[in-house]
């Protein structure tokens, strides 16, 4: 009854915004899919769509099989592609999901050797995915996943492979500059400058404001690490960053790494994968040069 074509129609209806551009976008005639649908519809026993003159809008059970046809018609895709790369003697491409922003910058020290031991492999990264993380891997949308935050799932498998420490900088000439280590009502009156994410996912607001109940003067969100750099260097304002990456900055600009806290807040880079995929020798590989990079990254002299 249910066929995978009732699921891409369903898929191209809600991303192209009607029956006539979905028909174009799969080649179809307009007629031939509406037909499709209703006989669908019939089988069913209850309709997809509430049309509305020329409007539609999904009714509950066309919601749940368009939730449907976001989770499997990747895994399809994923399927004939790896199947096709098979067929041409190729190995793959590992498809890396971000889900911080420092972490790019840190993910493209470990790609470039990696491209040239694996030669066979392609690289792909996704820095916004439309089921977030945990989504976008049980959805196969991505193979791997990097994050400082993992959230364990039954079929899901994390490694850690990079240790670091999370400061806040600040330009040479701020106050704070001197400070050994800084106490959350010293950001009190401060512009802290982040990245464009929900404050649960900044360690500087969950693991050293928000548990002393302090706010900062204002925030304000930038999407680069370049600009909010070039920002704080200029004094208007703080952020947070590893302490890796704040000191390859404050090595070419006026600024200084300060530890948040007496002992700081220690932090990991892991990298989640389907379990499934554990067995994949290129996935391996990519874990163990990420572990070494940050074994090395750490012995480094800062």
């Amino acid at each position: 009854m249910l066929e995978r074509g009732h699921l891409t129609i369903l898929r191209a209806v809600e991303q192209q915004g009607s029956l006539t551009k979905a028909a174009e976008f799969l080649c179809l005639t307009q007629s031939a899919l509406s037909h499709t649908m209703r006989k669908l519809e019939r089988e069913l026993g209850t309709e997809l769509w509430l049309r509305q003159g020329r409007s539609m809008r999904l009714t509950q059970a066309g919601e749940y099989l368009l939730a449907a046809a976001n989770r499997l018609l990747p895994q399809f895709e994923l399927a004939e592609t790896r199947l096709r790369q098979f067929a041409q003697g190729e190995r793959g491409t590992l498809r890396i999901g971000m889900e911080c922003h420092p972490c790019y910058q840190w993910l493209l020290k470990i790609v470039s050797p990696y491209l040239k031991a694996w030669p066979e492999v392609d690289v792909d990264v996704k820095q916004k995915f439309q089921f977030g993380g945990i989504g976008a891997l049980f959805g196969h949308e991505i193979d791997l996943l990097v994050t400082p935050d993992p959230l364990y799932k039954t079929g899901l498998h994390y490694e850690p492979v990079f240790d670091y420490e999370q400061v806040l900088v600040v330009s040479q000439g701020h106050p704070l500059a001197g400070e050994p280590w800084l106490r959350p009502e010293q950001l009190s009156n401060e512009v802290l400058i982040t990245y464009p994410v929900t404050l649960d996912r900044l360690d500087v607001y969950s693991q050293f404001l928000q548990p002393a109940g302090i706010s900062p003067r204002k925030q304000k969100a930038i999407e680069t690490t370049d600009i909010m750099m070039q920002m704080v260097a200029s004094g208007r304002g703080v952020a947070a960053l590893p302490r890796w990456l704040a000191e390859e900055y404050a090595a070419k600009m006026p600024l200084v790494a300060l530890r948040l806290g007496k002992e700081g807040i220690a932090k990991q880079i892991h990298l989640g994968v389907r379990e499934t995929e554990l067995g994949t020798d290129y996935v391996t590989a990519f874990f163990e040069l990420a572990r070494a990079h940050g074994e090395a990254s750490v012995a480094a002299p800062s």
